[in-house]
């Protein structure tokens, strides 16, 4: 029992603290929330109302980025050194950071749980970015020592304890097996993709064998297999809330417990999607997990999941049948198949509650059996990890690739940038494309593709086009200034101005090469569609700065309302933009440093 708890030893905590407090310091002021004061050698934030100050150094980038020199990073207390402490930061800053004295507990708690997975994967060590290079596409996902770049309480998993950390978080990069349920066809609800059936599906995840036990146990309880629909379930769901939330639902056979998977399954960065360890290229399965994380409980909709195997069909078949994106390589892996139960008393409830999103899965394809020869995989979440040494991989990619690091950028942008420039302006379609969605596809360490995943709950239509009814939930019109922030907020500011970060402070990439790049990705794409008739500006001066931690600290149990995104956002005034047309031949005139 005590070997689960090892790595909250004071060492790796005070570790964990120093990366966490500079990691707050850069996201907070980034969003404007604290304003650092320059003192000779560096700066320094007051604590309001108290004798004590936070000093350190810092690279102040494109975009409000604040790179922290986190071994420069020292706090005072009434003139003397005190301990780095994330808790107490927050306390410190309670007024300032906008958080209510009924919401302090819970976001104390993710900062807490945070710490904690940073200790374990601090004690883990981890492979360099040296050695990551060559590993294989599960080694890297489950190396990642950061969770989303841009919220600072980023992983929480409040309801995990210490056992199910070590069991199904990804750093602990541990096999597992799903739990299976048979849930009665009159309660439940399976929605498949085109050119899919049942009996397709259910031979392509499960052996005869295992298809046949299952059958085997719901025959000795007198129930036949063909009034149930095969439900897979997060061992951790089953023990800790279905077992004891739906227990009404199995005493009556709606749900029955039919046994393990024979296949391992090891979790994604995700936690709630698992790749199959066993049969690559069988597919993702995604399943609704009751632990709260970065605002939200991480469920599934049986609602939600009805539709999307053809709001997926519908996505794959636009981007395959666009020739920018087949050339750009950008590829979408599609959920094939979905199932949800719904004969809970959670669903006959007058109103709508988190209870309604315990139990539904889905099925997603695999990018595995989808490369050629030779292409390797990688999550683009890698091209901002940095190792226990603080190398980064993405200085990694580039030295091996052996190309001018400028080159290696364009690679990577017209892959990335490109393509979703494209859905924007041609297709008002707009991804959430941070690292954690994408996938990269590598060849001689050089990007060549991407595959986009999480198409149907976080894709959205921006305009109001005619689509197929299944497909109405993703039409969400918004004006041309918001249209733009699909690519400043969620790419420039949530990916591209960390990526630059990490390139500039390296001395890989000077940032003024790297946002010159930027510049010239779009303006190749508007010189090879003269006729596509948009009015989004991605060239325009400035545009309004989208704040994550904002949403977080107002509610952090759910911070944005689902059925209308748009409106939940918070803004804090406007960012420059890097890519600006009145910038050109400026800012951006240095020549890029060698690696």
């Amino acid at each position: 029992m005590t070997a689960l708890a090892a790595h909250l030893s004071p060492s790796h905590l005070a570790d964990a603290q120093r990366h966490l407090v500079a990691k707050a310091i850069a996201e907070f002021s980034h969003e404007r929330l604290l304003a650092p004061e320059p003192i000779t050698g560096g700066w320094r934030i007051v604590v309001p109302d108290a004798d004590a100050e936070y000093r350190f150094e810092a690279v102040r980038t494109e975009l409000e980025h604040w790179v922290v020199d986190e071994a420069s990073l020292h706090r005072v207390v009434e003139g003397a050194p005190a301990d780095l402490d994330a808790q107490a930061f927050i306390l410190e800053f309670q007024p300032v950071l906008g958080l209510s004295d009924q919401l302090l507990p819970i976001y104390l708690e993710e900062i807490a749980s945070t710490l904690a997975s940073a200790a374990f994967k601090i004690s883990q060590g981890g492979p360099s970015s040296g050695e990551l290079i060559t590993a294989d596409f599960q080694t890297i996902e489950s190396a990642m020592t950061e969770g989303h770049p841009g919220f600072v309480a980023n992983n929480g998993r409040i309801g995990f304890g210490v056992s199910a950390h070590a069991a199904y978080s990804p750093e602990a990069g541990r096999p597992f097996r799903l739990v299976w349920l048979a849930a009665r066809r009159s309660r439940s609800h399976l929605a498949l993709g085109a050119g899919l059936n049942e009996a397709s599906l259910v031979s392509g995840e499960l052996s005869p064998a295992e298809h046949a036990r299952f059958a085997a146990r719901l025959a000795e309880l007198g129930e036949d297999p063909a009034d149930y629909h095969l439900l897979p379930v997060h061992p951790w769901q089953w023990e800790n809330r279905i077992a004891i939330t739906f227990a009404p639902d199995i005493a009556r056979r709606d749900l029955v417990l039919i046994g393990e998977s024979d296949d391992e399954y090891r979790a994604q960065q995700s936690v709630r999607t698992m790749l199959n360890a066993t049969h690559p290229d069988r597919h993702y399965v995604k399943t609704a997990l009751a632990v709260q994380n970065m605002g939200f409980l991480r469920g599934l909709s049986p609602a939600y999941m009805r539709v999307t195997p053809a709001i997926n069909d519908w996505v794959a078949d636009l981007v395959a049948g666009d020739a920018t994106l087949r050339e750009s390589g950008f590829r979408v892996l599609r959920e094939r198949a979905s199932i949800g139960y719904t004969g809970d008393a959670y669903h006959r409830t007058p109103t709508p509650s988190a209870h309604r999103k315990m139990l539904a899965a889905l099925w997603r394809e695999s990018p595995v059996p989808l490369i050629a020869p030779g292409e390797r995989l990688a999550t683009m979440a890698s091209l901002l990890h940095r190792d226990a040494s603080g190398r980064s991989y993405a200085t990694a990619l580039v030295r091996a690739s052996g190309i001018p690091a400028d080159a290696w950028l364009r690679a990577y942008l017209r892959v990335y940038l490109r393509p979703l420039v494209h859905c924007l302006l041609a297709h008002d379609l707009a991804f959430m494309p941070h690292g954690e969605n994408l996938i990269l596809i590598l060849d001689e360490h050089i990007p060549t593709g991407v595959f986009m995943k999480d198409i149907g709950e976080e894709v959205a239509l921006l305009a109001d086009r005619a689509v197929p009814e299944e497909v109405r939930r993703i039409v969400s019109p918004v004006d041309d200034e918001e249209k733009a922030l699909a690519i400043f907020t969620d790419v420039f500011d949530g990916v591209l101005r960390h990526l630059a970060g990490i390139l500039h402070t390296d001395g890989t990439l000077p940032e003024s090469v790297f946002w010159r790049i930027a510049a010239e990705i779009i303006e190749e794409h508007e010189a090879q569609h003269p006729s596509l008739d948009s009015r989004v500006d991605l060239r325009a001066d400035a545009f309004a700065h989208s704040c994550l931690n904002r949403l977080q600290l107002r509610n952090t149990l759910q911070m944005v309302d689902l059925t209308d995104q748009s409106a939940s956002l918070m803004y804090a005034g406007t960012l420059g933009n890097p890519v600006a047309r009145s910038r050109a031949g400026t800012a951006r005139t240095r020549e890029p440093v060698g690696v």
